[in-house]
């Protein structure tokens, strides 16, 4: 499996760095196909022996990382009960597998990064942000009506975070500015934006000088067991997620958010905000 990039994704490798691009206008709307080109590259990138690091970054014209899983993927008529489930496996596969790579993984962010975005974002090994007024970071579904984020997603949050404080965003659905996830640990730099690009390429470099046997063993020891229960319940979570997102009073409250979303023109189609 060779690396290469896709529609999706564009992807440049040199000197051990793999530096993936998210490139899908106008906001990265993460479907199917989206993590499944996540999926793929990051196989292709642990199976390369060369390559020791994976960069992701965003491509859009628009200050945007990802705006989060596309709507369409958990609207019931819009979808069917198969698709979601390759969706939804699509997505816990990658983020399960990014959490617990060999690999060292970076979030390079630029602008609005919620939900599914973030979700990429703290499973990497570090995450930096640019100062804009847009870059702004958080599991957000409660705020915008969707319940509670997915369980994992949570999880992941928590462990970084602390329980108390992460228990108070995820109930609140709390989208953080950059300052405000430097101070409680969601992120780990603040660069101007102009710098975003080359702070990550240090930041590889800096964790790439740790002995490779020992960082890997540390991530295992402390990642491990809550990346392989993910994985291990993805079915199962798939199934559940399914019967509550195909339930009557859940389509009608989606429906009532995605007329909300499009602004109550018809004509517009809903963009991704889980």
């Amino acid at each position: 499996m060779s690396v290469q990039g896709n529609e999706y994704l564009d992807v440049k490798c040199q000197d051990g760095v793999c530096i993936v691009t998210m490139q899908s206008e106008p906001v990265n709307t993460m479907s199917l196909q989206f993590w499944g080109a996540l999926l793929e590259n990051l196989k292709a990138c642990e199976n390369d022996p060369k390559i020791k690091g994976i960069i992701y970054r965003s491509g859009l014209k628009r200050d945007v990382f990802t705006a989060g899983n596309d709507i369409k993927e958990l609207y019931a008529p819009m979808t069917t009960k198969e698709r979601h489930r390759k969706f939804w496996l699509n997505q816990v596969n990658f983020l399960a597998k990014l959490y617990k790579s060999p690999l060292v993984t970076i979030a390079a962010i630029r602008g609005a990064c919620p939900a599914g975005g973030c979700a990429v974002a703290l499973c990497c090994d570090h995450r930096i942000m640019a100062d804009l007024k847009k870059s702004k970071i958080g599991l957000n579904e409660v705020a915008i009506g969707l319940g509670p984020p997915p369980l994992h997603w949570g999880k992941v949050m928590m462990r970084l975070v602390g329980f108390g404080v992460g228990e108070k965003l995820l109930t609140n659905g709390i989208m953080l500015t950059h300052q405000q996830a430097l101070k409680i640990g969601v992120i780990d730099e603040v660069v101007p934006v102009s710098d975003l690009d080359s702070a990550a390429l240090k930041a590889i470099q800096k964790l790439l000088r740790i002995p490779t046997s020992s960082r890997i063993q540390a991530k295992m020891r402390y990642r491990k067991d809550l990346g392989d229960e993910w994985e291990a319940n993805a079915e199962k979570e798939a199934a559940f997620l399914w019967g509550k997102l195909s339930s009557p009073a859940t389509v009608n409250a989606m429906g009532k958010m995605l007329k909300r979303l499009a602004g109550g023109k018809k004509k517009k189609k809903p963009r991704s905000r889980l």
